[in-house]
């Protein structure tokens, strides 16, 4: 049984930098493209960024791109989203989940339909 979990998130002023973690189980993680994907409060879910599963290629959504970086550790079972210069905007409930490669930001999809609890980020201005 696949098994995402997401941890890291929290209350930070608009500029602060938060690290979030995603740890899998159940799946061969270094054989899977994964995501990071952010859903808004009265906002449809929508892509954050996106990694190969060797962990050289990396995508991100334009509203993100310069503040975040998205990297895993393959050893660890473990993909990381470090955000910095965060917004008000950037509030939301992060999730992650397998997306199936080759992708592109415009088409990425979601591997498995079952979602982690997420890990809710709150930026104050």
């Amino acid at each position: 049984q696949v098994r995402l979990v997401e941890s890291g998130g929290g209350l930070v002023q608009a500029g602060g930098s938060l690290r979030l973690s995603c740890a899998a189980s159940g799946l061969t993680f270094s054989g899977y493209d994964m995501a990071w994907f952010r859903q808004a409060p009265g906002k449809e879910r929508e892509i954050v960024a996106a990694i190969t599963w060797t962990g050289r290629g990396t995508k991100y959504a334009d509203s993100v791109k310069g503040r975040f970086t998205i990297s895993r550790d393959n050893a660890k079972n473990t993909m990381y989203l470090q955000m910095n210069s965060l917004k008000p905007d950037d509030t939301a409930v992060y999730y992650c989940n397998a997306v199936q490669g080759p992708f592109t930001i415009a088409t990425i999809r979601p591997t498995f339909d079952s979602w982690g609890q997420g890990t809710q980020v709150t930026v104050s201005s």
